[in-house]
């Protein structure tokens, strides 16, 4: 199979997540920008996800671009990280429903944390199809960000459950720090075999 049918139905599924969390959020009954203000948490939990989201949309795409041959294995691994994504409008939803509660938080960063395995998983996946002395391999070699994110995730879920607020804190840090994009995926594709 080509990889140009995976990257359609990850693109697709990802636009419905985003959709999905989008839908979620219910228009104020008041016509004043005050109104507004109760809506604050689910507002910004959807925007935080929705950053969630395109980064990995983003880093998904190039990291496809690196693909030769998909095979059995890259499907199930894109599915696991599909599947994880899958529950961020549901997450999102809860934590922005119950900002200062503990369990809505903490399942906010199990989910983030879970998603980072999974595309962890798929890069290794990809990189076990093409050699450890690939471009990919050894561009990924040095994945700082890649690294440090499951500790921070990690580290904002024992958080959540003495400060929920510090605990966003850190997952909405982990997303500044991926707004950065990512040029390993663009200096491994330039690179020659």
């Amino acid at each position: 199979m080509g990889k140009g049918r995976l990257e359609a139905f990850s693109d697709g599924v990802i636009a419905i997540l985003i959709t999905i969390m989008v839908l979620e959020l219910k228009a104020p009954e008041g016509d004043s920008l005050a109104t507004l203000r109760p809506l604050a948490p689910a507002l910004l939990g959807y925007l935080l996800s929705f950053i969630y989201l395109g980064v990995y949309w983003n880093n998904h795409h190039h990291l496809l671009h690196l693909v030769r041959q998909v095979d059995g294995g890259l499907m199930w691994a894109n599915l696991h990280l599909l599947f994880w994504l899958s529950l961020v409008p549901f997450a999102t939803s809860w934590m922005g429903a119950h900002p200062d509660r503990t369990a809505p938080t903490a399942m906010y960063g199990v989910v983030l944390l879970l998603a980072a395995i999974a595309f962890y998983v798929l890069q290794r996946r990809i990189v076990g199809a093409h050699g450890p002395d690939s471009p990919l391999a050894r561009e990924l070699g040095a994945d700082w960000k890649g690294k440090l994110s499951p500790v921070a995730y990690a580290t904002a879920i024992a958080t959540a459950f003495v400060a929920p607020a510090a605990s966003q804190a850190i997952y909405a840090m982990v997303a500044l720090w991926w707004l950065v994009p990512d040029r390993r995926f663009a200096r491994a594709l330039a690179a020659p075999e």
